[in-house]
């Protein structure tokens, strides 16, 4: 009788071993999406309005644009799955007798790593890219409400911003998850593929003469994508916004920096291309067939789309895109 009691009693402790594991397979699938899910996928910008100072005896003028990128992946129900931020912050100079200052080399927050020296001077505990780290971290499950919920006062984040390590300023981040969130669009992305931002800032120097103002012109060009496990562009989408800080021979800075500053995308056939240039497509159409023409290829294989010119390879201008793509391929090459 006993052995009796003794093998019900080992049996009742199995089965409940065995639903006890059932219950937490199920809350796993229900919290996590599978790889073979399509998700929708989109990208925004941000830009902060540019700043300008003017040139005296002792020190450059300069002029400053931050441009901020998101991609972002979003479920069925509206939540965000994935998150990719970056910012590309880009000062130029000029001088008190209207020389445009060349600049070697520009790099996103991002890139700059831990050079960008936010631990060693500013006395931060994370370095930028490990706070952006942070706060795409803490976004993923999150609708678009609540990501916006997120900010608090002076642009910093919420009590749980911070304790997740994000300690600096968030609006930024925010306003290029809204645009890329209302953006998103049916793809073929799934959960096991990787989100990529990326921005190359080309610059163009003319200086000021007795008849013309003087520039010192930024084209940030920005390639948001999702990599797949080879390392293969599954979706993308390029963008452009160009600023050029103009001044006088004598250093004074004179762009408008009330007039917002709008993408090249966003303008759409305001741009103007079409209308004015001659063109077939205008500058977004054209944007598009590059970013077809990424599909399917690496880093190494983008690459080969631009020709000694600047413009497309021939089959990239047989697909409709006859635009300058070099900033484009220097993006997108970073992925």
């Amino acid at each position: 009788m006993k052995k009796a009691l003794v093998i019900a009693l080992c049996l009742i402790m199995a089965v409940s071993v065995m639903f006890v594991g059932c219950g937490d397979t199920t809350n796993t699938e229900e919290t996590t999406v599978p790889n073979e899910t399509t998700l929708k996928f989109g990208s925004g910008l941000y830009v902060t309005a540019p700043s300008v100072t003017d040139a005296t005896e002792d020190k450059d003028g300069s002029g400053k644009l931050d441009v901020t990128v998101a991609a972002v992946t979003v479920d069925a129900e509206g939540k965000i799955v994935s998150c990719a931020l970056d910012t590309s912050s880009n000062t130029v100079n000029f001088t008190a007798d209207g020389k445009a200052v060349a600049k070697d080399e520009f790099k996103t927050k991002y890139e700059q790593g831990n050079d960008y020296n936010m631990v060693a001077y500013g006395g931060a505990t994370k370095e930028w890219f490990e706070q952006a780290d942070a706060f795409e971290a803490l976004v993923a499950g999150k609708t678009l409400d609540e990501v916006k919920a997120l900010v608090a006062e002076e642009n910093k984040g919420t009590d749980e911003v911070i304790n997740a390590g994000c300690t600096i300023m968030i609006n930024e981040f925010v306003g290029a998850i809204e645009k890329a969130y209302n953006a998103a669009a049916e793809s073929a992305v799934t959960a096991a593929d990787t989100l990529k931002v990326t921005a190359a800032t080309e610059q163009t120097c003319t200086d000021a003469t007795e008849d013309k103002d003087g520039s010192n012109k930024v084209a940030v060009n920005v390639f948001a994508a999702a990599v797949n496990a080879e390392g293969k562009v599954v979706v993308c989408a390029s963008d452009c916004v160009e600023v050029s800080f103009t001044f006088t021979t004598e250093g004074v800075a004179t762009l408008d920096t009330t007039k917002e500053v709008v993408s090249k995308k966003a303008q759409g056939a305001d741009y103007g291309m079409v209308a004015y240039g001659g063109a077939t497509k205008e500058w977004h159409e054209q944007a598009a067939a590059f970013d077809a023409a990424c599909v399917g290829k690496t880093a190494s294989e983008i690459a080969t789309l631009v020709a000694e010119d600047g413009k497309g390879a021939p089959d990239l201008q047989t697909a409709g895109c006859t635009i300058i793509v070099s900033g484009f391929v220097k993006a997108a090459s970073k992925i």
